[in-house]
């Protein structure tokens, strides 16, 4: 395992790349989000609002990174408005990202998307998603996660609460008209199910199904998990397909799920009780995972003994190895920061 560093500062905090998304073109370029405050040791996070989200980005398959500050992104005041204009969701410099409630970095309870035509140069939004009937009353608490299907087709994968912390429900919407409207499609996970689920990430099978990997809690307890779920339809019904690992106490930690050229599923995520990094491999569309790679095990707990680490984003290089980015704290650079860590998969 090779480590690098894709942001850090004295004096302040930087987390949470799997709030904020990834997004990579030819597997040469990177660009990922993250959240970004100032320090100051405490119970929980050691981040002090005002947030900020920020994006770095490498030229070189992840092995130096320069910070990229858009001047109007997810946090601006903007109200969401209606897009007038199609996207083109095969452009070749388009990125997408969701915003919603309940996160850090944004607070819009009914959700909304901004576009980038350059790669994440430039954004422009926020636009109106909804309003859909299945999620009446509920508040949008996505992150960025779609699945893009043709030039003017997208599902995107969404998750809404009923007012309460952890109480997030999955389900997707999906766009053909280019972003101008997005339809329901289905839940993932119901309300009716007992469990927290939220924070999916999603790919395409080699067998041409849906595959989403699903953060997990069970309500009143410190169990967290990461289960895999598997759609045949294009995302009007789901199914289990398997459980992929354990997070962890303290609220666990979701995952980041990639398709590898070989056609493998990989699901890389932090488990809390142990401070590591982790990763899991699928020959079978999710059902069955290998053992668990160890990524990184050097993670500085502060002088509380929080856990404060993890929630990653992955993605294939063009030389096929792997990079997962996250945030982390160790020894030497005991502030959060973003890192990544390369492996040949």
């Amino acid at each position: 395992m090779r480590h690098t560093v894709v942001y850090a500062q004295r004096g302040m905090f930087a987390g949470w790349p799997a709030n904020n998304g990834v997004w990579s073109w030819d597997g040469r370029e990177i660009l990922v989000g993250f959240t970004v405050g100032a320090l100051e040791e405490q119970p929980g996070h050691n981040i002090l609002e005002p947030y900020r989200s920020l994006l770095a980005r490498s030229m070189d398959q992840g092995e130096t990174w320069t910070l990229v500050e858009p001047d109007h992104f997810v946090g601006a005041t903007s109200e969401a408005a209606a897009l007038a204009d199609q996207i083109d969701f095969r452009a070749p410099g388009l990125a997408l990202r969701v915003e919603g409630t309940g996160y850090h970095g944004s607070d819009d309870p009914a959700g909304a998307l901004w576009v980038s035509e350059d790669r994440g140069e430039h954004w422009r939004g926020p636009y109106a998603l909804g309003p859909w009937p299945e999620v009446a009353g509920m508040e949008i608490t996505s992150r960025t996660d779609y699945v893009v299907e043709g030039s003017h087709a997208c599902l995107l994968m969404m998750s809404a609460r009923k007012g309460a912390f952890l109480t997030d429900r999955v389900f997707c919407v999906r766009s053909t008209d280019g972003g101008r409207s997005f339809a329901f499609v289905g839940w993932v996970v119901p309300p009716s199910e007992p469990f927290r689920a939220v924070m999916p990430s999603t790919a395409r099978a080699a067998d041409g199904a849906l595959v989403t990997a699903l953060r997990r809690r069970e309500i009143g307890t410190q169990r967290c998990w990461i289960d895999a779920y598997a759609s045949r339809d294009g995302g009007r019904t789901w199914a289990f397909a398997g459980k992929v690992a354990d997070t962890g106490a303290g609220n666990g930690n979701p995952p980041a799920l990639a398709r590898l050229a070989d056609g493998r599923l990989c699901c890389a995520y932090g488990e809390r009780d142990t401070c590591r990094m982790l990763a899991r491999y699928s020959r079978d569309g999710g059902a069955s995972w290998s053992a668990a790679l160890v990524l990184r095990d050097d993670f500085q707990r502060d002088r509380f003994g929080d856990a404060d680490m993890g929630y990653p984003r992955l993605v294939q290089r063009a030389d096929g190895r792997m990079i997962v980015i996250y945030y982390w704290a160790t020894r030497e650079r005991p502030e959060q920061h973003i890192a990544a860590t390369i492996w040949e998969p």
